[in-house]
């Protein structure tokens, strides 16, 4: 479900203390229920079994091949257009007590790399000729008591053609990826049971 942006702008998350330069762009939130406050690193890992483009429906894993496909074509996804030329990761902006992530984990099927993990919050980032995005995840109590995924998304498009490219594909990511994100991650919430031993839903 989409929620407004203050919703995320206004929680002590640390992302906001090196990402004053980007702008958020969508914040959703994730039914996870009976979840409790020390159960992010469970979602983490169940996100990771579950979820992903390689288990989304036919129609998300045609779009991001198409999208991929263009990327190859133009030459929008080479590594002088990201994280080796035009962008500066944020991993040489971390303050000291956030540790980047040391597993250099890679979101199958997209060039999205891990940054880091903490406690309620984790964040990936990727950067391509059109945009430098970071996916924030944060976990907050939610209005029926148990705690819930939250997901913000926070850009920093490259010059008029980033922009053009994000307003471009806005609706896909309403009308389809979202949607479809939303059912996969919460049932990835639901099919947890065997990474935490057998625990009951």
């Amino acid at each position: 479900m989409r929620i407004p942006t203050d919703t995320h702008t206004t929680q002590p998350w640390r992302i906001h203390e090196f990402t004053r330069d980007f702008q958020v762009e969508d914040v959703w939130s994730f039914r996870t229920p009976g979840a409790g406050p020390d159960d992010f690193p469970l979602m983490l890992a169940a996100l990771r079994a579950h979820a992903g483009p390689a288990n989304a429906s036919l129609v998300v894993r045609f779009l991001l091949a198409a999208r991929w496909k263009l990327g190859a074509l133009f030459g929008w996804d080479k590594p002088d257009n990201g994280f080796e030329g035009r962008a500066r990761s944020l991993r040489e902006s971390l303050p000291p007590d956030i540790p980047a992530s040391q597993d250099n984990y890679v979101v199958p099927g997209t060039p999205m790399t891990e940054l880091y993990v903490l406690d309620n919050e984790s964040a990936m980032e990727l950067a391509n000729q059109t945009v430098h995005a970071i996916m924030h995840l944060g976990w907050v109590p939610g209005e029926n008591g148990d705690y819930e995924l939250r997901m913000a998304i926070l850009v920093k498009p490259n010059g008029i053609f980033g922009q053009l490219y994000m307003a471009a594909i806005k609706p896909f990511r309403y009308l389809i990826v979202y949607p479809a994100m939303t059912r996969q991650w919460e049932q990835a919430w639901h099919d947890r049971d065997h990474l935490a031993g057998g625990q009951e839903s």
